[in-house]
């Protein structure tokens, strides 16, 4: 995700706030904003991939993904 949909989303944010949104800057407010859940649930899905925990013997046990 950029920082200029970022700042969009925000914008977005605010007007809605202030004054409300078109049916159009609705729609687009739902899509950048689906769009950014995506961003940081794979950014996270990815991070997790690569984290370990250590136990008090010095072990390394990667995390799994249950189900």
């Amino acid at each position: 995700m950029t920082q200029e949909k970022i700042d969009r989303i925000n914008e977005l944010a605010r007007k809605s706030k202030a004054e409300g949104l078109t049916d159009e800057e609705k729609d687009e407010q739902t899509a950048l904003r689906n769009e950014y859940r995506q961003s940081v649930t794979g950014n996270l899905a990815a991070q997790l991939k690569n984290t370990y925990i250590m136990t008090p013997d010095g072990k390394k046990h990667k995390i799994r993904k249950n189900g």
